[in-house]
Parts: structure tokens; sequence; C-alpha cells
């Protein structure tokens, strides 16, 4: 069965975990014993008897307390036709990062918007994200519809608003849909209510969009651990991040660009002739020598960018400020190196949607453009050809944690 990724985001109190909430309980998505635990604190939280939707993603006790998500909260179901990944992204311009990390895998992204508040900064922050990843579709749910008596009038203003907006990016397939999350209109059935609306409800919209053809097709394989087989072959294990590999298909190792041919492929231990997109694979090849985990096997005929300089736009996780001083390691998936930051090019400015100079300064949740350095060469694409190996993290060398992530632009 297909797998969906999918995420919320927008300005908080928005209704982002009542909109998730009313989905998995009106789709009968949550067990009879979770609803009458939640019930019951609903009721110990004065909540009128009612069930109160937000807390079957809010799972952090800190968060309940300040009335605010603050880590992204990951949920899991399916129906019939799909199964799903929600990933429920903080609301507030602080947690910045955290929207950032859900979106970065995401299929379809729900900007919700109130219709009474309207387009907010943060609205804009996370559109420019979306924009930036390059999400393949954008629902925009124009929420609490029952609070202007569920007109039209009213989402058709703010439609017009939004594509205003964002007319200037380059957002993938942008839909719109009016939702009251907290009453259930248009989450699983058409509202009666917002008759004059032609679409589909959020759960069906979710169930059939389609995402496979935002995949890329050119070939893509990074070993990830070596193995052995029972002869004492030695084999390269991974995922296969993008396209079909064939055995016999003649391949090139980078980055120290060694030309081989697979001659034997293994899933899920069993030999087969060809292996594909998501599917974990162990591939044999003549020539082992200068092999490790990291190097990247590709196709001779379409090979990948391979340079130790590139540019690329980072969101700054970090509570620390960065300086020109910092030694940083850049993973990209299994491949590691050491890393620094030659020039901070611009700041996006999240009103205007335009860059503006920067004095080399980047603060927590701040998104740069930057010119970007290697000790090794690395093999990449650029991130709108190919998200798997055009994303990457960067790593404090003293303190290990990870600090920034970025998509290489070229």
């Amino acid at each position: 069965m297909e797998l969906l990724r999918f995420f919320t985001a927008g300005e908080i109190d928005d209704g982002k975990s009542t909109l998730i909430g009313r989905l998995l309980y009106d789709s009968h998505s949550i067990s009879t014993d979770i609803v009458e635990a939640l019930t019951q604190q609903s009721k110990t939280e004065g909540a009128s008897g009612e069930i109160n939707l937000a807390l079957i993603t809010d799972g952090l006790r800190a968060e309940r307390k300040q009335g605010i998500t603050i880590d992204v909260a990951y949920k899991f179901f399916s129906t019939p036709k799909r199964k799903f990944i929600i990933a429920d992204t903080p609301g507030h311009a602080r947690y910045t990062r955290n929207m950032f990390t859900g979106a970065s895998t995401a299929h379809v992204a729900i900007v919700l918007i109130d219709v009474q508040r309207g387009i907010t900064e943060q609205t804009r922050r996370h559109s420019v994200i979306l924009s930036i990843l390059q999400t393949p579709h954008v629902l925009v749910c124009v929420n609490k519809m029952d609070l202007v008596d569920y007109a039209e009038e009213k989402f058709n203003q703010l439609k017009k608003a939004y594509t205003a907006f964002t007319q200037s990016l380059p957002l993938k397939n942008l839909h719109f849909l009016p939702v009251s999350a907290l009453m259930g209109e248009n989450i699983i059935t058409p509202s009666e209510k917002m008759h004059w609306y032609q679409g589909l409800p959020l759960l069906p919209f979710l169930e059939q969009v389609d995402v496979k053809k935002e995949q890329s097709t050119v070939p893509r394989f990074q070993i990830q651990c070596l193995l052995s087989d029972a002869q004492g072959l030695k084999g390269f294990a991974g995922k296969i991040l993008s396209g079909v590999y064939k055995k016999n298909q003649k391949v090139v190792v980078l980055p120290d660009g060694k030309e081989t041919q697979i001659t034997k492929i293994e899933t899920h231990q069993q030999e087969v002739e060809e292996v594909s997109i998501n599917m974990p694979a162990v591939f044999y090849v003549k020539d082992t020598s200068n092999m490790d985990r990291g190097s990247m096997i590709v196709p001779i005929e379409h090979q990948p960018i391979i340079k130790k300089e590139f540019t690329a736009t980072i969101c700054w996780f970090s509570e620390h400020s960065f300086t020109y001083e910092q030694q940083l390691v850049l993973r990209q998936g299994s491949f590691s190196t050491k890393a620094r930051i030659d020039k901070v090019l611009a700041k996006i400015d999240w009103y205007k949607l335009t860059d503006i100079k920067s004095k080399g300064i980047i603060d927590m949740n701040e998104m740069c453009s930057v010119r970007i350095s290697t000790s090794q060469s690395l093999s990449y694409d650029a991130y709108t050809d190919n998200k798997s190996t055009g994303a990457f993290i960067l790593i404090d060398e003293n303190t290990k944690n990870t600090i920034a992530a970025g998509v290489i632009s070229k």
C-alpha cells in the first residue's frame, strides 16, 4: 500500500493540532481506550465534556501548559486506500527549525489559515520554506469557517490574497479547501454547510493526490554499509534513492570516478534482476577497491555534480549564532566530510519575500543563501533535480550537535 507523508503548517492557534485530531478521530483511526482517556482528560481540563481533539497530537506536557506545540509530533494511520505519516509541526516563530524538519520529507503540506486572522508573518515564513523545499503539493486549508457562517465570500477573499502573495514563489500544485476543524466540516465527507465548494474534502484529497510523478527517475544509490555473502563476496548495502538499477549495469563509483559493473543485486536476501526507488538493496560489483560507506554508485551516463564548493540555502537550527570560525561537518546521507561556510550571501526577508544583505551573522531559525566548501569532493544533484542527493545537514564538529540543514542550489 502506498505511503503518503504530510504535515501541517501555519500560525500558532490556527488549529493545526485540532485539524489532525479531527482527521484521526472522524476516520476512526484512534483506539477506543485512547478516546476514553482523552475524553476523561478533556473533562478534567474543562472542555465541557467534549473531547479536546488537540490532545491527540499535543503529546508533550510542557506544550500543553504553554498552549503551543513545541516539537514535531508524528502520527501514523491508514485507510483502505493509503498509509499516512503526519507531522504536526509548531506554529510559533521560535520553532521554525522544527517546521523545516517536518517539511523536508513531506509529499503534501497543509497550510492552515484562520479565516478571521488571515495571512500572517508565520504564514509567509512557512510558505517560503515550502517553496525552497519544493514540497510537491500545498493544500491551503482556510480554517474556522464556522466563525464566519461558512461564507463563500470570506473563503474566496483569502484564496485571492494567498495566491497574490505567493505569485513570486515557485510553489507546486497549489490547492485550497474551506474547513472547520472544530466542527468537522469538509474533513472526511463533503460539508452541507459549504455546498458551494465543489472540491474534495481533506481525507479524500489525501487519499487521491498523486505524488509519484514528483520523484526523480535518475538512478542514485549511496553505500550505507559493507556486507559479505555466503561465498565471502563483498556487497554494498543501501537504499535506492531514485530511479532503477539492473543487473550487469555499468556504473561509476563516486567521488573517485572508478568504473565497474553490477554483477549481482539482492533485496530482502533474495537475488533479483532489478531494484527501484526506496527499495533496500545489496550491490555486488566486479571491482570492490576504494569503495566505502558514503560512496555513491551511479550509471556512467547519468552522473551527478562532483565539487568541493557549492551554493546552498540553509536554515540555522542552533541557539548560538553562526561564526566563520566554527568547525563543521557536512553530512549528506551516509557521506560525511569536514566543511566550512565561506560566505553568507544573503538572508531571506520573510515579509517582502526578497533577499537582504547579511553581515555574516546567522541567528536561530534564519534562512540564508551561503557558499560552502568541503574538504572532500561531494557528489550531488541540485535539490530541485533530486531531493535525496541535494539535501544535507551541518554538524558542529566539537559538540556533535546538528546546527543547520540545507538544500543545494548549484
